[in-house]
């Protein structure tokens, strides 16, 4: 059983958010409301706040508690583990040796998503709030590459902020999935996005090599879904 839930946070969504159902895999969700977290609200769910969070706003705090919350009760879901990921000196969640998760959280909503790495080498998921278009036009040339540029110039001016959040979100994910793998820092300049659908299906390349695997051209699949204003992707590396 798992202790009770934060004030701040509605009861775990088991559904899949995603186009694309991962076999072996746990994703829960929950929306959290900061103006509800209460004082006892870590002590109520059974999980103590490492010192950084403890300094933290209210924001923050809401978040870390969500996002820990959902990955507690994923891999109680996936193997009956009772464990929460404590941060790593490289700010990523730690999880026990045999499992790769991957916690996220935007504006009122936290995610986390765990596998076995029998299963599952690498997961990476990323939620964003839809940029507006002004935003995604000022921001297109730091988060896009060259090539990226041109295919948005080339495609419909309405769909130019999903385009640029995705890239965002996806290089995000992408990141996240292969970071742990890899122990190597890598930015949205070592990879691009080839072509995207809108029914949630992406595909990537690395532009950089991160090691003998995974070499400059390597392409990965990745998948989106929009919901509420808030665009969920994620990158999942096959055993």
């Amino acid at each position: 059983m798992n202790p009770a839930l934060p004030a701040c946070c509605t009861p775990l969504e088991p559904h899949w958010p995603l186009p694309f159902v991962l076999p072996d895999c746990v994703l829960l969700s929950t929306h959290f409301d900061t103006s509800q977290l209460a004082s006892d609200d870590f002590q109520r769910s059974a999980i103590a706040p490492p010192a950084s969070i403890q300094r933290s706003v209210a924001k923050r705090q809401a978040e870390f508690l969500a996002g820990r919350v959902c990955a507690r009760a994923a891999l109680q879901q996936l193997e009956g583990l009772s464990f929460i990921p404590a941060i790593g000196e490289d700010r990523a969640p730690v999880w026990p040796a045999h499992i790769t998760g991957s916690i996220t959280h935007s504006t009122g909503r936290a995610a986390a998503i765990v596998a076995n790495k029998a299963h599952w080498r690498g997961l990476g998921m990323d939620l964003e709030n839809l940029l507006n278009f002004e935003r995604a036009e000022r921001l297109a040339g730091e988060i896009l590459t060259p090539p990226e540029l041109q295919r948005m110039a080339a495609g419909a001016k309405d769909q130019l902020a999903l385009l640029v959040t995705l890239t965002f979100s996806v290089k995000e994910s992408l990141f996240k999935a292969l970071y742990p793998i890899v122990q190597q820092r890598f930015y949205f300049e070592h990879a691009e996005v080839l072509e995207w659908t809108v029914d949630g299906q992406v595909r990537l390349r690395l532009l950089t090599d991160l090691s003998s695997e995974w070499r400059n051209g390597t392409e990965l699949e990745a998948q989106f879904g929009v919901q509420d204003g808030q665009l969920l992707s994620l990158v999942s590396i096959k055993a």
